[in-house]
């Protein structure tokens, strides 16, 4: 009787993740969105809905085989998805579809070398569940280490969430049992069944509910590049959800303000939200609501860029700074290394420092005067 209850219990967290998943899917796909965060929302979706039912109790093993080499691949879109999600900066590449095919190739060799080569499987196994662990640690990481400079307050309870998630599926999952493959030779149907599956099936309604709330919340769907009818939509829910948000002070908007602007706080070494809200005398949550609905920033760092940027480009703009070494002018705006102000610079421009100053100075009227000067002569 304690198996039928576990087995029925298995059953319905599988329906309800599988349900959630593909209403996501339904979503995304009328939606018609394009960035990223949606793409890959859509791909982690699908996936997690034919991994719910393609490994559910009397679903016949031969199913799993022509689903593994896809499924396999998810712990890739699941990290893709977390760093998407989390780093307003993240740009898909081609090299992360390329992990994303070479897991997929591991997992076809796994299921086409079943029976014939069981050795061969076997190894594929492994390298599957030591993938799987490792992009579990990865999404972790990638969580953690923007965690402090998240200004929205909805994600940094998404990012803890994500974070123990992750350790469940490190602990529970990924880590005692790898992954499961049906075959006899690897004991599919012991690590599959009973209290295993129950965990694989509560850790994948977990990760839908999860996942949709972070897709359906008020302020992530607005927030998503929709096309112009869903766009409008999406700007009078957040008008009509407006009133609702806590009021900023505006004394202390005002206070931030003369510390960016006038005490030029942001060129300080090392400057965190935390020292930041020390110098205002306020708590640090206060702080970050400021900045975010205050100002409109998401990220730390971005809003203290912004400040950077503009004394950088005043900088390059000053004939009189001609001469300046461009890491001068980096490390004196605030940032600590040549790289980061690059591609700071760029993302914010659109040129390199070395040509932003080139411009500027070529349309500078002192460099007109002296060239004058120098015709006239």
């Amino acid at each position: 009787m304690q198996d039928i209850g576990l087995t029925a219990l298995d059953l319905g967290l599988r329906g309800a993740a599988s349900g959630l998943f593909v209403m996501m899917v339904l979503v995304l796909l009328r939606a018609r969105l394009t960035n990223c965060q949606a793409l890959l929302g859509l791909a982690m979706s699908a996936g997690g809905a034919g991994f719910a039912i393609a490994t559910a109790p009397f679903i016949p093993t031969t199913t799993f085989w022509w689903t593994l080499p896809i499924l396999s691949a998810q712990p890739v879109v699941f990290w893709l998805w977390a760093r998407a999600a989390f780093d307003d900066d993240f740009a898909l590449r081609r090299w992360h579809g390329l992990v994303w095919l070479a897991v997929v190739i591991v997992g076809f060799t796994a299921s086409l070398s079943w029976p014939m080569l069981p050795d061969v499987t076997k190894a594929c196994a492994k390298t599957l569940s030591v993938l799987a662990l490792g992009f579990a640690l990865l999404a972790i990481v990638q969580t953690v280490t923007t965690w402090r400079d998240d200004l929205v307050a909805r994600r940094r309870l998404l990012r803890m969430a994500v974070v123990i998630l992750n350790l469940g599926f490190i602990a529970l999952v990924a880590g005692p049992a790898l992954l499961p493959l049906p075959t006899a030779p690897l004991g599919v149907k012991a690590n599959l069944g009973g209290l295993g599956s129950f965990i694989s099936a509560f850790t994948l309604c977990v990760l839908a509910v999860l996942a949709s709330w972070n897709l359906f919340g008020a302020n992530t769907i607005a927030a998503l590049p929709t096309p112009a009818v869903l766009a409008a939509g999406a700007t009078e829910t957040k008008r009509a959800e407006g009133d609702a948000r806590p009021a900023i002070a505006p004394l202390l908007l005002r206070r931030l303000d003369q510390l960016m602007t006038v005490e030029r706080i942001y060129r300080q070494e090392g400057l965190s939200i935390g020292g930041l809200a020390a110098q205002l005398n306020v708590p640090e949550y206060r702080l970050r609501q400021a900045i975010n609905e205050g100002l409109g920033h998401r990220n730390f760092n971005a809003f203290l860029n912004r400040y950077r940027i503009d004394d950088a480009k005043a900088a390059l703009s000053d004939p009189s700074q001609r001469d300046v070494p461009v890491l001068t002018v980096a490390i004196d705006a605030g940032f600590q290394s040549i790289g980061p102000f690059n591609r700071a610079f760029k993302a914010a421009t659109g040129m390199t420092p070395t040509e932003f100053r080139r411009q500027a100075l070529s349309s500078s009227p002192d460099d007109a005067g002296d060239l004058r000067i120098r015709q006239a002569d």
